[in-house]
């Protein structure tokens, strides 16, 4: 990779995503994550004063299945990570998963004007930002 190329999460984000409500059963979340082929749902702000929370399929693996625990029966705020460590489309990809690394996640929303316009992850970063 050539270092004076400055790739930015923009440039690697994936546009679509899937955002849920809180209050939806780990069921209805796993079928919205099967029809849009996302391994991670946004969890949606209540008011503006809240933040978004984030749902990745390893958790329900974690916290759901291996409990043993119904996914009829637990709502997706149970489960979440909130709030969710978001990136800015502008930072360059290399902080980015530098920040990933610190913080010991593998993909995060991007966030614009206070809306999740994306989500970026290290696959993207490498197969995407490094591939020239």
């Amino acid at each position: 990779m050539n270092t004076n190329t400055k790739i930015r999460v923009r440039d690697v984000m994936q546009s679509s995503f899937a955002m849920v409500d809180g209050l939806i059963t780990v069921a209805e979340a796993i079928a919205i994550a099967r029809e849009h082929q996302v391994k991670t749902l946004i969890v949606k702000k209540r008011h503006d004063d809240d933040e978004f929370g984030i749902v990745l399929l390893s958790d329900i693996a974690r916290k759901v299945l291996s409990a043993d625990r119904s996914p009829e029966r637990v709502n997706v705020y149970e489960i979440m990570t909130k709030p969710a460590l978001s990136v800015e489309p502008d930072m360059q990809i290399k902080y980015c998963a530098r920040l990933f690394e610190r913080f010991g996640i593998s993909r995060a929303p991007v966030i614009e004007n206070h809306q999740v316009i994306g989500m970026v992850s290290y696959n993207k970063m490498v197969l995407r930002g490094m591939s020239g």
